[in-house]
């Protein structure tokens, strides 16, 4: 029984619509045609035989509604979940009831659970599955080679769709990390952009500015000289005021920016990021240097903490700003080399924006915290 080829999940970026998705499982729900045979020809009989043609109707619109639930690897539904239990629990009613045939609806549950299921929970679900294969066949005196037949399929197509699961996943989230290098990338190319162009037009309009104030002076006895001297003066400077604001604009990135940029990057590092923002908008000057520290922090976070979950929380309030950066990770037990045991050392990094916080009149926390590391940035608004 392969499934490998009967099924269909989209990836984060990759959605395969409703009915493409419905059509891949059922046909591989045509391995169910066995049970509906042993109620057709008369092998089970009774009120046996109708509770089993309802047990299966609802095994089979509980299989189809927890497959068309599931957005995509990454993304579930409310109710996906309730209806993968739902599902279970028919599997293994049909499978402790009827035995036989019936043994191969757990095979099915595997396979959801591959796709569903973080992997730990896929693997214990995957087992307890195991279990209730072979206790439905002992129970029902089901021959042994459909046990052991069966038994091996929940093992290896539960192993398969774990495995195809973290490919996906894997597959998705380097997509995502391409994404933010080229970000990076084109965050670079602006700076460098923004750099040459102060070099060489900042440089060229002053030296012209200066030329003609000092040609004003030397024209003081031509007042027509003069004047147009001036006008050339006035443009030179305009022209490299608008230039230094063109170059601003280049170079700077908000605290909004920067957030977005360590939702991103602590994303493609694996670490889950809560960001948390309260009160107006800073003034600019307290927002350039809490987007430092934002920046900062998140570098020493992907570089050194080994964090799984991140914190970063922004209030405004009574005349103060606050950022707190707060990780589970080691990085603040780890010295600067990054040897374990360690005590914890400054870097220049931080030195560099510790100095920043200290000229506005502010105050910087920075080490272990009761998990992780924690860094702690007031300054006045």
């Amino acid at each position: 029984m392969n499934f490998a080829e009967r099924i269909s999940f989209g990836g984060e970026n990759e959605q395969p619509s409703l009915w493409r998705r419905l059509l891949g499982i059922s046909v591989g729900l045509v391995y169910l045609v066995f049970p509906v045979a042993e109620i057709v020809t008369g092998a089970i009989t009774g009120a046996r035989a109708v509770w089993a043609a309802a047990l299966l109707a609802a095994f089979i619109g509980l299989y189809l509604a927890t497959v068309a639930s599931a957005k995509s690897f990454l993304r579930r539904s409310p109710w996906t979940y309730p209806l993968l239990a739902g599902t279970t629990a028919l599997g293994v009613a049909g499978a402790l009831a009827f035995g036989g045939s019936w043994l191969s609806l757990p095979v099915y549950t595997v396979v959801l659970y591959g796709f569903a299921l973080p992997p730990a929970m896929a693997l214990l679900a995957m087992f307890a599955n195991l279990v209730v294969v072979v206790g439905g066949g002992l129970l029902n005196h089901s021959s042994a080679d459909s046990i052991i037949v069966l038994g091996l399929q929940v093992v290896t197509l539960g192993i398969l769709f774990i495995s195809v699961r973290n490919t996906r996943v894997l597959t998705v989230k380097l997509h995502r990390a391409q994404d933010e290098v080229a970000r990076l990338a084109a965050a670079e190319e602006r700076l460098r952009i923004a750099r040459d162009l102060h070099d060489l037009l900042g440089h060229s309009l002053s030296l012209i500015a200066l030329k003609s104030e000092l040609a004003g002076r030397l024209a003081e006895g031509s007042p027509e000289v003069q004047r147009e001297v001036r006008d050339i003066e006035s443009v030179a400077r305009q022209a490299l005021s608008e230039v230094r604001e063109a170059v601003t604009g280049y170079r700077r990135r908000g605290l909004v920016e920067e957030l977005d940029g360590a939702r991103a990057v602590l994303a493609a590092a694996g670490v889950r990021a809560r960001v948390q923002v309260s009160g107006t908008p800073l003034p600019e000057p307290a927002d350039d240097l809490l987007a430092w520290a934002v920046r900062e922090g998140t570098t020493n976070v992907v570089r050194h903490a080994r964090a799984v979950r991140c914190e970063i929380k922004v209030t405004y309030e009574d005349g103060r700003a606050i950022l707190e950066i707060m990780d589970d990770g080691q990085g603040g037990h780890r010295g600067q080399d990054g040897q374990d045991g360690r005590p914890f050392r400054t870097g220049s990094g931080l030195s560099g924006l510790r100095e920043r916080v200290a000229g506005a009149g502010g105050e910087m926390a920075a080490g272990p915290g009761r998990r992780g590391f924690r860094l702690r940035v007031e300054v006045p608004a």
